[in-house]
């Protein structure tokens, strides 16, 4: 057995367990445009509010994808990059000092490869999120803290967008060879977890996961910039609606 993999399987025995060129025109397709309001109208009535949220929203996932969405797009940003998952990343000083180091580097790659893979896939997913949103969603986003409308995607997207996601990271992990190393260990292990009360850890669900916390992270971002800058807001209507408040 090579040394990562075995000391990776004492720890788990002790240890719990490319993007398109334009999402917008991508996400606009699905919507229709939103139509822009009268540079004379002096209040905006309640089909303003939600075509401008609508376009903002629009304009954040879109960076958030195209940020994402690419290679490098998780691995060469320190705010989303993925982590090492446990056991590995409770012991990886020690893993180093035995000459792993590289192998750990390799394999957190294809984690980080995974999502980017994985996120340029779920921009129908916003899309329909985006065109359900009621009057009430809007009012509530606009007038919210800086997060607001991403609180919104988190609420109304997360169940579809795992389903979205988990399917293509298991074939991406699945097609490189040390990420299949630790799935097998981790299942050779499960019986030896169970018994002392711990789990195995499922690395296609752990990487769903952290590619979402990426995503959300990111839409967040962009939506606090819309919000706080008003050379962001890339619409007419975009720069009416946010100055109203």
């Amino acid at each position: 057995m090579r040394p990562l993999l075995a000391i990776t399987a004492v720890a788990l025995l002790t240890v719990s367990a490319s993007a398109a060129a334009d999402w917008r025109s991508s996400l606009k397709n699905m919507l229709g445009q939103a139509q822009q309001s009268s540079a004379g109208t002096a209040a905006l009535d309640n089909s303003q509010i939600v075509a401008g949220l609508r376009e903002a929203l629009a304009q954040g996932t879109t960076q958030a994808i195209n940020s994402l969405g690419k290679t490098d797009g998780f691995w060469k940003n320190a705010a989303v990059r993925i982590p090492l998952p446990q056991p590995l990343s409770g012991i990886e000083s020690t893993l180093r000092q035995f000459g792993q180091g590289p192998k750990l580097d390799e394999f957190q790659l294809t984690l980080n490869r995974a999502a980017e893979k994985a996120v340029p896939q779920v921009a129908d997913i916003f899309g329909n999120a985006i065109r359900q949103m009621s009057v009430t969603d809007a009012q509530a986003i606009l007038k919210g803290s800086d997060d607001a409308a991403t609180r919104y995607f988190q609420r109304t997207t997360s169940a579809s967008l795992k389903a979205k996601i988990l399917p293509i990271v298991q074939n991406a992990t699945a097609s490189v060879g040390v990420t299949q190393e630790y799935k097998a260990l981790s299942t050779k292990a499960g019986p030896f977890l169970q018994l002392a009360g711990k789990t195995s850890p499922d690395l296609d669900g752990y990487v769903t996961d952290k590619a979402l916390d990426g995503l959300f992270t990111t839409i967040a971002e962009e939506e606090k910039r819309i919000r706080e800058n008003p050379a962001a807001r890339s619409t007419e209507l975009l720069k009416k609606v946010f100055a109203s408040q």
